[in-house]
This record gives C-alpha cells, structure tokens and sequence, in this order.
C-alpha cells in the first residue's frame, strides 16, 4: 500500500542521478601517478583501483556493514601492497582521492527527477537524500551544480553516517533530522536488497523501486509498495496519492 507522503527520501544513483559505468579513470590515474611521483607505473596504479573498486564492491554487498573510513578504503582495497613511500602521500590526500573516485563526469539527472523534486517542494513535502557512497561530498556538490541540492532538507550518506544501507540507521537519521515517523515517509530505491530492505527494516511507509538496471542479487530480495520507471512515474504516483 502506497501512502500519501509527509516526506520523501530518496537514493542517489540510479534514482536522482546516473552515469554509465567506467572502470577506467585516466583523470584519477594521473592525479596518484604524480601524487607517488611515478613510484609506480599508470596501468599498475588503474589495475589496483579497478581491483580495489571490485574488493569494496564485494565487501559492500554484506547485509549490515558499518562504513569504512576514506582512509581504511584506500589502505585494505587499493594501496595495501605499494611502496611505503606511495602509501604514505595517498594517507595524506584520501579524502581528496575519495572525492575524485566517487565523482562522475556523465552524472545527470534521471527524467523527471527535477520535476518530481519541484511538485514536492511547492507542495510543502521535505526530501531527504539517503545514499551509500564513498564521497557524499561529491554527491551533494553535484546537485547543487545541477541545481537541485537546494530542494532538500537532509542529505545523509554512508561515509559520513558511518554505516551503510540496508543498516535501518541511515533512514533514521534522515527521519530523525527532519521531524517525521518513518511510517509517515516514502523512501526511492533501485535495489531490492539495499534499498528495499532498508526501508522495511526502517518501518518506512512506503517503499517504491526505481530499477536502474544495476545488478541486484542476493540478500534480502524485498518487495517494493510500487515500482516505477523513473521520476516520471514517481510523479504520477505521488499525484495520484495526493489527490
């Protein structure tokens, strides 16, 4: 059952925003190869973060991992086994070197995503973010760059929450800062066993699935309220609900 919202939160990838996958970063690449002072090579320094982008993705997908610091994601996935010299300058600008990991140049919003947050924030209805991510920094500095991180009241991400969704405690804190139960909220997944299950863990309202068609198996496989297409579609549901 889908209930009229008194707030809506929201992921960010795959439901406000979204970028083909690369595994290659030559811009990263470049920024450690003169970072290390070429201490080692530019396809060894790719080879690790692509290594060390699959590690943490495996690590990640365990059902309530508490978060891992910008530096313990640098030191146990990608530069555990670098010169000690190449360790210690990438320790000293990990939260800088996360910032660039997690930023995506072909990010743009999903359709009706601008429209959906508008119709909400003219309606009175706060919206919260609510995204695992390495960098919330770049999350947050890509919607105000799109014009969009004004419409929100709360943006909560992992790194900065320290635990990680489906863990109940990252919905909560979103509920908690903007002054409503749970069940009074819609949360906007695209993933049954994060997001989803997050929200039935969290007592949400209503849980609607976005599917972005990023890989989702395993774990707790939970059924959504609704599933829609995309902001579009969010829009007609939410009309819909508050007519």
């Amino acid at each position: 059952m889908v209930v009229s919202p008194a707030a809506v939160l929201l992921d960010f990838g795959g439901v406000l925003a979204d970028a083909p996958y690369r595994a290659e970063r030559p811009d990263l690449v470049l920024r450690l190869y003169n970072l290390i002072e070429g201490a080692l090579s530019p396809g060894r320094i790719q080879q690790a973060l692509v290594d060390g982008g699959a590690a943490y993705a495996r690590w990640r997908d365990e059902d309530w991992p508490d978060e891992l610091s910008h530096l313990a994601v640098w030191e146990r996935f990608v530069i555990h086994d670098w010169p000690p010299l190449a360790q210690a300058r990438v320790r000293g600008q990990v939260t800088r070197l996360s910032y660039d990991w997690a930023w995506r140049e072909g990010w743009t919003l999903r359709p009706g995503i601008p429209e959906f947050l508008t119709a909400c924030r003219e309606a009175g209805v706060p919206l919260a973010v609510v995204s695992n991510t390495l960098c919330g920094a770049a999350h947050r500095d890509y919607l105000a760059n799109a014009g969009v991180g004004r419409l929100f009241a709360v943006q909560v991400y992992s790194d900065e929450a320290g635990v990680r969704k489906p863990n109940p405690q990252m919905i909560w804190n979103a509920t908690d800062a903007l002054g409503i139960a749970p069940r009074d909220c819609w949360f906007v997944g695209d993933s049954r066993r994060r997001d989803i299950a997050c929200a039935r863990r969290a007592d949400i309202g209503s849980a609607v699935l976005m599917p972005s068609g990023r890989e989702d198996c395993g774990g707790d496989q939970a059924e959504p309220d609704a599933t829609v297409a995309d902001g579009w579609g969010l829009l007609d549901l939410y009309s819909v609900r508050r007519a």
